[in-house]
């Protein structure tokens, strides 16, 4: 089905509005475009993947919000970069030797994003790249330039 740009910017909004009002009302950081960009590019992911098409994605699956938590059938995905329980963090501490990022997801939901970071690379290693989160492909593959800091 074709969407064309201002129905796809009015569902991402949609969705924004949506995720705004689930979330629960407790200390997070919403961080702007350019200081998400400036963290990022600290902890080198500008060396991994373009910053513009990262932040651009982060604004889509989260709002740029450490606290992000979204239900997603079967699976939870937790903050600023919506990982999910599938595997890339656990549920139970007695899991988390078990996952691929080794943590519990629930430290993705604080204000420290480095290891949220740490884990988001080893994502962008799998040969979808960017491409695991899917906002990537719908929102962030072209006009990049409001993105850029």
């Amino acid at each position: 089905m074709f969407q064309t740009p201002e129905a796809a910017r009015m569902m991402s909004l949609l969705s924004l509005l949506l995720l705004g009002i689930a979330l629960p009302a407790t200390q997070a950081i919403d961080y702007r475009k350019c200081q998400a960009s400036q963290i990022l590019k600290e902890h080198g992911m500008d060396k991994v993947i373009p910053l513009p098409e990262l932040v651009c994605t982060m604004f889509h699956i989260s709002g740029l919000s450490t606290q992000a938590e979204v239900n997603n059938h079967s699976n939870k995905e937790y903050g600023i970069f919506q990982i999910s329980n599938n595997g890339w963090c656990a549920e139970k501490q007695e899991d988390v030797a078990n996952s691929v990022c080794g943590i519990l997801c629930s430290k993705f939901l604080d204000d420290d994003i480095t290891d949220d970071i740490e884990c988001a690379k080893k994502i962008l290693q799998l040969p979808e790249g960017l491409g695991y989160w899917k906002a990537h492909e719908t929102f962030c593959l072209e006009d990049l330039d409001q993105w850029r800091c």
